[in-house]
């Protein structure tokens, strides 16, 4: 009775812990501006085959393969967590083995199997990162905290998986030892595990067992409490992502409605029906509060994986633009303000904005509007969203742009063209 209380206990604190900051996550994320949403098939084919079936993480296959077992193992692995937890509140033993019989020890080997091909994953992705040291797990955006949750997640996940395979054996020995301990059958990883443990006293692997077994499930509890500040948090949050995600082609800019509005009206051409009148406000984004809720999502679902980056061809050629760094600043810029907010402390209002405090121009700037970034990214963010809706303000609000790109802006605007020569001449140049 004692066990069960302190487990309820245990289980009720992470529930807390979980709701209060999922809260604060969903009020950080409504601090954006409210988006319409186009119902439309191609959602749900991203959900299914993007955020569930990772199809675009299968562009590198290698990772590709070990990011999907550890994903089928958090997934499926899980379903033995169930019985655990049902275990705590009922105070019972392996609930499910009389009533899945033969089928009970064919699940757990393939549990285990599932495990140890985790196990595996997570120390060859560890190697990768400190060992081998691939170029984009070490860009500069990468500091200190990014690179030690990375390892963090990476080692708890080993740790977790262990103690699965540790209990397990303790179990089998006890249950040849005591009549309380339900018979699983044979269990081929675990059970290579025997041979060390046997020689152990009853008391000793009852104390192995039950240790494991509280170690797993605070173990799982507190890191689906820490998954919630750390980048890991795509692991839930990829599903809604790619649900919201831009359905128009990739390359097709969106235009501010209110722009669009006055250029019809201009033209002596009817106004979109969708297109609300109203005051014209800000012109693109100066801090998180001008971007869609959306685009707040998606920096929240970043993997900090780094594809984006890699792809990106100005920070191939040494540009300071990182479309990685850019949803971290955006994800930063909303923690801090969230907090601010819950704290009762100025918020937005603190002197400081996502564009200058965070991204430079220098960095708007960069961006070659290419796109690669956006197909790179596995969960589907567009870093180019944030990017042009900054420069938007710089050049609408702040005429701030470049002196070279006012001249074009310049051009375009007299002669419809980059260049400074009419269009009459645009076919000159195939003359002689």
């Amino acid at each position: 009775m004692i066990e069960r209380i302190l487990f309820v206990a245990v289980l009720g604190i992470a529930v807390y812990l979980i709701r209060k900051r999922v809260m604060q996550i969903s009020s950080n994320i409504r601090i954006g501006k409210a988006q319409a949403l186009q119902p439309s098939p191609q959602r749900w084919r991203n959900v299914l085959l993007v955020a569930f079936g990772q199809s675009k993480m299968f562009k590198r296959p290698i990772p590709a393969v070990l990011h999907f077992i550890i994903y089928a193992g958090f997934l499926i692995i899980n379903l033995e967590v169930l019985e655990f937890v049902l275990d705590g509140l009922l105070g019972t033993h392996r609930l499910f083995a009389p009533y899945l019989g033969a089928l009970y020890p064919v699940l757990m080997n393939f549990f285990e199997l599932l495990a140890v091909g985790v196990l595996t994953a997570c120390v060859v992705f560890l190697i990768r990162r400190n060992v081998v040291r691939l170029p984009r797990f070490q860009s500069p955006e990468l500091t200190k905290w990014p690179r030690l949750d990375a390892n963090i997640i990476l080692l708890t996940e080993i740790v977790l998986m262990l103690a699965i395979l540790k209990m397990n054996a303790a179990d089998q020995i006890l249950q040849s030892r005591n009549s309380h301990y339900t018979p699983t059958g044979s269990l081929f990883f675990s059970g290579l595990l025997i041979p060390f443990y046997k020689g152990f006293s009853t008391s000793f692997l009852v104390f192995v067992e039950r240790a494991c077994w509280w170690f797993h499930i605070i173990g799982i509890l507190a890191f689906a409490v820490y998954v919630t500040y750390s980048k890991h948090l795509h692991i839930f949050l990829a599903f809604p992502n790619t649900y919201f995600a831009r359905t128009a082609p990739v390359g097709q800019l969106t235009n501010m409605p209110v722009v669009t509005r006055e250029v019809k009206s201009m033209l002596g051409l009817p106004p979109d029906s969708d297109v609300p009148p109203g005051e014209a406000g800000r012109f693109g984004a100066k801090d998180i509060n001008d971007l869609s809720r959306h685009v707040l999502l998606s920096a929240y679902s970043c993997t900090e994986c780094g594809r984006c980056t890699s792809e990106c061809p100005a920070n191939q050629t040494g540009k300071k633009l990182s479309p990685r760094k850019i949803m971290m600043d955006v994800r930063d810029r909303m923690e801090d303000v969230g907090s601010q907010l819950a704290a009762g402390k100025p918020g937005l209002d603190d002197g400081k904005s996502l564009l200058n405090d965070y991204i430079t121009r220098e960095e708007i700037n960069a961006c070659t509007s290419c796109n690669a970034c956006v197909e790179a990214c596995p969960v589907l963010i567009n870093p180019l969203d944030v990017i042009i809706e900054l420069r938007r303000y710089v050049a609408m609000e702040e005429s701030g742009s470049p002196a070279a790109w006012n001249m074009m802006f310049q051009n375009i605007e007299t002669n419809f063209a980059p260049w400074k020569f009419p269009a009459s001449d645009r076919a000159a140049w195939t003359q002689g």
